[in-house]
């Protein structure tokens, strides 16, 4: 599959989904106009991803994906498309691809923070948190 890369604007995140280095990045803040507009072609992408994982022997499928969510800010609304994505990692997951989610905070940030711990809990995938200050 090609790199999935969507550039930052002030209201909305930097996506970087990057199959050859097993690498997907998403950072800034998510607060767009058309939340559903900027999301879909994500979750369209990861979609095909899972496809086309799913018709590889399990010797060809990637053995592990690091996926790392560094917001500064996301609305209510960008908070659902974030939980489909975790929705559409827990996919590649069942196809036994090791995922690594790292959830970056500020330090003085507890609602991040808290908002990580939860978006693990709904999603059912570990988490590793880190503080950006420390």
């Amino acid at each position: 599959m090609e790199k999935l890369v969507i550039e930052p604007t002030f209201n909305s995140p930097s996506v970087i989904l990057d199959p050859e280095s097993n690498q997907f990045d998403f950072s800034g803040e998510s607060r767009p106009e058309n939340v559903r507009k900027f999301y879909l072609p994500i979750l369209e992408w990861l979609d095909g991803y899972a496809k086309e994982q799913s018709g590889m022997s399990r010797s060809e499928r990637s053995s592990n994906l690091i996926v790392q969510f560094n917001f500064e800010y996301f609305n209510s609304t960008s908070a659902k498309y974030i939980l489909d994505i975790f929705k559409a990692l827990n996919v590649l997951n069942d196809l036994s691809l090791k995922i690594l989610v790292k959830w970056l905070y500020e330090e003085d940030d507890e609602d991040m923070l808290e908002v990580g711990q939860e978006m693990s809990r709904m999603s059912k995938l570990d988490f590793e948190y880190i503080n950006t200050d420390a």
